[in-house]
């Protein structure tokens, strides 16, 4: 079986020896030859379609065709049609009959990246596809068969998702009988410095250069790097390095040039046990910290106008705090903090600048409208760069730029 593992490892160009990527591997390697669905979890980035392939090239369906879609990357108006194809005239622009994927694919494997992007819709017809093997094409009425393998990946919880509403229940217990876990890449100990290795093998070859080597210390502060891009991350770095770097011996010097600063874990996160920290809805912790600053700024502009009052029966102060005006406190001098002298004199310049600060636009909308267009801009038009910057589907972005109206420049040509 070791000698299997290492024969897969080679033939399939998977560089590493932790043990829970061994042990992925050999459950890949096993559910190959059945005919079950498999459902591939894992951070973006750390090769779920290598695993993918796997799978296919150990099946019956190998002798078949093997095609990948991003479900994320397809709009959803359309994704029905590529995925089951469909009729002449049956939507507007459909100027002739065309084939889907499923039947293209016949006979050989489907794998659907990104699955928890698929709208519910196409997801009750991919169910009915996993059942019973068959698909109506859009605007037909005929049942067409079909004997294809199904390899989903995802990088969401689509466990979470389901409890959500966002991904359909049925759908995920039938993808799930047989889950293979990728590890990140943080998680895999000394296989980074191999992938290193690798990496700048290759494009030594490619490029015509020296190969890079790292020294002792910078073997160590890559290792303890956290990679939230993963293998992506780690080959785009090992490129520049190679391609950037003036010497051919990295030090951790030259590394940390390379490697974009730790995220800060510092902030206050909710909490359940046995819930991965990792799969915290973003969206929910960004409107958490607008909401904090939002009522900062409140409470800020309230202790102003309290000052300026300098008596406890200012309509703010009674709309806020109505117990003061019951029993207001002595009429004392405000210090709000002992030493400030700003603080303490309601009509210095400090604190009427302050007070008259304009008020800053704070809804999730208008942030994610500039997020998006500086994200735009960065990339040139690039939409694919932009989502990736963005860490959202193409599909997301899209829609989100419809939905907003952004005008787009056009894509600068390399």
């Amino acid at each position: 079986m070791k000698e299997d593992l290492q024969y897969i490892k080679q033939r399939f160009h998977i560089v590493g020896n932790a043990p829970a990527l061994n042990q992925s591997i050999a459950i890949a390697m096993q559910v190959a030859p059945t005919d079950l669905s498999v459902l591939i979890t894992g951070e973006s980035g750390t090769g779920k379609e290598s695993f993918s392939k796997l799978i296919h090239a150990l099946s019956v369906h190998r002798h078949g065709n093997f095609i990948a879609v991003n479900c994320g990357a397809i709009p959803e108006g359309t994704i029905d049609s590529e995925l089951f194809g469909h009729e002449k005239g049956s939507f507007t622009g459909a100027l002739e009959s065309r084939k889907g994927y499923f039947e293209t694919a016949n006979k050989g494997t489907l794998f659907l990246d990104e699955i928890g992007e698929m709208p519910l819709g196409t997801q009750k017809r991919l169910l009915r596809v996993l059942e019973y093997g068959e698909y109506v094409k859009v605007g037909s009425s005929t049942i067409e068969k079909t004997n294809v393998r199904i390899v989903a990946a995802t990088h969401v919880n689509l466990f979470q998702a389901a409890q959500e509403g966002k991904f359909r229940e049925d759908l995920y217990y039938r993808m799930s009988t047989v889950p293979i876990v990728i590890p990140p890449l943080r998680e895999r100990g000394m296989d980074s410095i191999l992938l290193f290795h690798k990496f700048a093998s290759d494009f030594a070859t490619k490029y015509q250069i020296k190969p890079i080597e790292l020294t002792p210390k910078a073997k160590e502060r890559l290792v303890a790097y956290s990679f939230p891009g993963n293998i992506r991350q780690l080959k785009n770095v090992v490129e520049q390095i190679s391609l950037l770097a003036d010497a051919t011996i990295i030090t951790p010097e030259i590394l940390g040039m390379y490697l974009p600063k730790e995220p800060n874990h510092m902030l206050p996160t909710l909490y359940k046990k046995g819930e991965d920290q990792g799969s915290l809805d973003k969206e929910f912790l960004y409107t958490l910290l607008l909401d904090m600053r939002r009522d900062v700024t409140e409470l800020k502009k309230c202790i102003f106008d309290f000052m300026r009052a300098g008596a406890a029966n200012h309509p703010v102060i009674q709309e806020t705090h109505p117990l003061l005006a019951v029993h207001p406190p002595a009429k004392e001098p405000v210090h709000l903090l002992e030493g400030d002298q700003a603080l303490s004199n309601p009509t210095s310049p400090h604190i009427e600048a302050l007070a008259n600060e304009p008020a800053e636009n704070l809804s999730i909308e208008a942030k994610e409208h500039e997020l998006i267009q500086r994200s735009l801009q960065k990339s040139r038009g690039n939409r694919k760069q932009a989502a990736d910057a963005l860490g959202i589907s193409e599909r997301t972005l899209y829609r989100k730029i419809k939905q907003y109206g952004i005008i787009e420049e056009k894509p600068t040509e390399k």
